[in-house]
């Protein structure tokens, strides 16, 4: 080594500083898990219908087995969820917590949205081969992905479907109250279709998916509802040849999740009717890395991003977008796609998405 050569010193304070700021990652990595859990056991909503408790008396009204929720319990001490007495021996969930962590408290549960961290760890492995051999993970690989979306959909979209999103469209509410053709293209579960079905029975809605386990659970919540004016279909969005069909077409958080997201969106152009609007809900992110450095759920996203929606699409040789191909790029397809017509409005309930409202020209 020549001897002018220097050797970087090492910040140690600034190494130290790192070394607590990874120790939390991976405390806040297990307590997400735990969360989840939490969350999935109905914990949090027991321990807001209780007063302060033993663990013996939360299992017994949770149903579940006391050795298993005193340890979760811990966790939660832990990781400053839960108030513990040590006097007492007894825990309570504080109600400013509650208002964050139970089901009666959607569309704000974030617990709900804690599921995606052990979900994902359950692919690691299949990621890690993607990783070193490219390729990607096919939506079979996600037993339960289709129900934790469903869940995040009922938080988000439902409760806001008719109050806020579809009045973005200037006298939407109307002409789905006279009837119109409604389609809803990768519906999932089907909930916001069944849910605009029920709102305005005077309309005719559609849905295409690719999962055989969404459409047998959306056709049974249809029938379970009485629904008589909504049909689903397996139908891949990519190859789907409807022309003029519809005079409003839908999608949910589903595009950037396709293998061919163009040929969607010309399908989805040439199968509205003239004046018909494309209302498509999806990730509000920058296209650009440095945009996101300060979104408030960037990290989580370009998470799902690769260990989900990228690599479904990658699976089927697709184009891999991700969750954050971003509004730049999504604007860029749009227009592509033959779409000049385009506004974009955000909601102040919803930090996640935009929502772009695209009406093909009339004739």
């Amino acid at each position: 080594m020549c001897s002018t050569c220097q050797i970087p010193t090492l910040d140690e304070s600034a190494s130290d500083q790192f070394a607590e700021q990874l120790l939390e990652v991976l405390n806040h990595g297990a307590l997400a898990t735990m969360i989840s859990i939490g969350h999935r056991t109905a914990l949090f909503d027991t321990l807001e219908s209780l007063p302060p408790s033993t663990s013996h008396e939360i299992a017994e009204a949770a149903n579940l087995d006391e050795r298993y929720v005193r340890e979760w319990l811990g966790a939660m001490v832990t990781g400053r969820i839960v108030d513990y007495d040590v006097l007492t021996d007894r825990y309570d969930l504080p109600a400013a917590h509650a208002a964050c962590l139970t089901r009666d408290a959607a569309p704000n549960n974030i617990a709900a949205f804690a599921q995606y961290i052990p979900l994902l760890g359950t692919v690691e492995d299949g990621i890690i081969r993607c990783f070193e051999e490219g390729g990607g993970l096919p939506y079979s690989a996600f037993p339960r992905f289709q129900t934790v979306m469903a869940e995040d959909s009922a938080q988000t979209v439902l409760p806001a479907l008719v109050e806020h999103i579809l009045p973005l469209v200037p006298g939407l509410i109307e002409k789905l109250h006279e009837g119109i053709d409604v389609l809803d293209v990768g519906f999932g579960r089907g909930k916001a279709l069944n849910a605009m079905a029920q709102a305005f029975p005077e309309s005719r809605f559609a849905g295409y998916e690719i999962s055989d386990e969404g459409v047998r659970f959306a056709r049974a919540e249809a029938e379970a509802k009485g629904l008589r004016n909504v049909r689903f279909e397996i139908v891949d969005g990519a190859d789907f040849d409807d022309s003029e069909a519809f005079d409003l077409i839908c999608t949910f958080d589903s595009v950037h999740d396709q293998a061919d997201p163009d040929a969607l969106l010309r399908n989805i152009r040439r199968a509205l009717r003239p004046g018909g609007v494309y209302l498509m809900q999806d990730i509000d992110a920058s296209s650009n890395v440095g945009g996101n450095i300060d979104h408030p759920m960037g990290t989580l996203l370009y998470t799902i991003s690769c260990m989900h929606c990228m690599t479904v699409s990658l699976a089927e040789n697709g184009q891999g977008l991700g969750a954050m191909w971003g509004v730049e790029v999504a604007q860029e397809r749009l227009r592509e796609a033959g779409f000049s017509s385009l506004a974009i409005h955000r909601l102040p309930h919803d930090i996640q998405n935009a929502y772009f409202i695209n009406r093909k020209r009339s004739a």
